[in-house]
């Protein structure tokens, strides 16, 4: 009999993509697909709280659109570029525009809507 647990570890689960300053213009603004762009911090408690969340919806979402995270203290130039002053900041980007935005903790089914509607 196989552990359920060892196939568990087997699946292969989606992560949210690292964006950077670098691969910002590239993954985000050139997507086909609708992006979804967690702003955060490590220091930043509601960011921690949202991240799970972010991290399910990359799974939810990976045929469908993109679902990445910019660290603020490391990318200060993108998250200077979209005025980024309160974390945790969520941008919803399609065909290189931002079409909707989220600032502070919320919840997935908040997040799931937003993103659903530019699907």
């Amino acid at each position: 009999m196989i552990d359920k647990t060892i196939i568990n570890k087997l699946k292969i689960k989606k992560m949210a993509l690292e964006i950077t300053d670098q691969n910002f213009e590239e993954l985000v603004m050139k997507s086909e697909k609708p992006v979804l762009v967690d702003f955060w911090a490590e220091w930043c408690g509601p960011c921690r709280m949202i991240g799970p969340i972010v991290e399910e919806l990359a799974n939810e979402y990976a045929d469908k659109a993109i679902v990445g995270k910019v660290n603020v203290d490391l990318n200060p130039e993108v998250s200077a570029k979209f005025g980024i002053r309160s974390i945790p900041t969520i941008l919803f980007i399609k065909n290189g525009e931002i079409v909707d935005k989220n600032v502070g903790a919320a919840p997935k089914a908040q997040l799931s809507a937003k993103l659903d509607a530019i699907l």
